[in-house]
């Protein structure tokens, strides 16, 4: 993953309705949630829920698709662990047991 990529997605989840979007969507799995349960969940008008949303999609780290009348959103689990696996690259490179 590049920087810019990483720094990104970083700031799009440093939102406190984005992460919790996420968060509930990692939760979730593979299957992912409908946008109204989403909206039910956290309690978030539709019209913000649509915007945070879209902040989502376009950094990479979910999906959308519709399903008949239902948006349906799922996490980008390969996105996440890219974004994990870049943060965590380098842990301890110069000391040693620094991450046991």
């Amino acid at each position: 993953m590049e920087h810019q990529d990483a720094a990104k997605k970083l700031a799009e989840l440093g939102h406190t309705t984005r992460l919790a979007i996420y968060r509930l969507l990692v939760k979730a799995g593979p299957e992912g949630l409908a946008v109204s349960d989403i909206q039910q969940a956290l309690d978030v008008p539709g019209s913000t829920l649509s915007h945070h949303i879209s902040r989502l999609v376009n950094a990479g780290l979910m999906s959308q698709e519709r399903q008949g009348r239902i948006l349906r959103c799922e996490a980008c689990f390969p996105a996440l662990s890219a974004l994990v696996g870049y943060l965590a690259e380098e842990c301890c490179v110069e000391q040693q047991g620094c991450c046991d």
